[in-house]
């Protein structure tokens, strides 16, 4: 069972960037999409003048929505996406495996992305720190990232946290609890994000909703079928069909 809340965060903005109502993840966005509007009415100028007229002048909005930090729009409708959306996903299953070979298996951060199709690869830098890849969507490219573990009780909960300015601020708590049956395990996992595009406003994050929480319920029966198989590091099919094969790291040397 998975479920969906959204809280927005209120926060101070400091009165040196009164006028910046923009963040920066979506300044860029604006920026690049500036740039593409702007080179294509540059490039068909003559074979369509009134088009291109109109992306030039979209792309000149954006340009400077993006470069300056504010949006004339923004400020007469009261948004600032200076203050971001937290989006939480829970999700409630039961393995059947005893508690601690769940939380030993959770533990080891770098076993995520055996089942968590979406994760590159979690590489253990220390005891504490990891360093996450995420790849995004259509395979365009990767987003990486360093959390640390912030909560552990062996074989109770783990609770983890990107570090300060990540690019994807995001933070998860996993609880491990004997199932009623005393046959198995019941985890509980909770995962906290801010999505990639800044906090655009709760519109923008119930778009993103669905999206997130198919990646949790994928995950979720990724993560069953991995623990009902005995041999180790057998890779979990993804619904494209491809198999998602463990990542070996290599130990560095001293």
């Amino acid at each position: 069972m998975t479920s969906i809340a959204i809280q927005p965060i209120k926060g101070n903005i400091n009165s040196e960037q009164e006028e910046i109502n923009l963040n920066w993840p979506e300044r860029y966005i604006s920026i690049a999409a500036g740039v593409k509007l702007a080179l294509s009415g540059l490039g068909n100028l003559f074979s369509s003048p009134f088009t291109s007229i109109l992306k030039l002048g979209a792309g000149g909005y954006l340009l400077n929505r993006g470069v300056s930090g504010h949006c004339a729009i923004y400020s007469r409708i009261g948004k600032n996406t200076q203050e971001p959306v937290n989006i939480n996903i829970r999700s409630t299953f039961t393995i059947n495996k005893p508690r601690q070979e769940v939380y030993n298996f959770w533990r080891k951060l770098d076993n995520l992305p055996l089942f968590m199709n979406h994760l590159e690869s979690v590489e253990l830098l220390d005891n504490e720190r990891s360093h996450w890849v995420l790849k995004l969507p259509t395979g365009v490219g990767t987003v990486s990232w360093d959390a640390s573990i912030v909560k552990d009780k062996p074989g109770e909960v783990i609770g983890w946290s990107s570090l300060p300015n990540s690019i994807i601020d995001n933070a998860g708590k996993v609880y491990f609890r004997d199932a009623a049956d005393g046959k198995g395990t019941l985890v509980d996992v909770i995962i906290t994000y801010q999505p990639p595009a800044g906090g655009v406003g709760a519109s923008i994050a119930h778009i993103l909703n669905p999206f997130f929480k198919n990646i949790v319920d994928n995950d979720v029966r990724n993560f069953k079928q991995y623990m009902d198989i005995d041999t180790s590091l057998k890779p979990v099919i993804a619904h494209n069909g491809k198999s998602h094969k463990p990542t070996v790291h290599k130990s560095a040397s001293n």
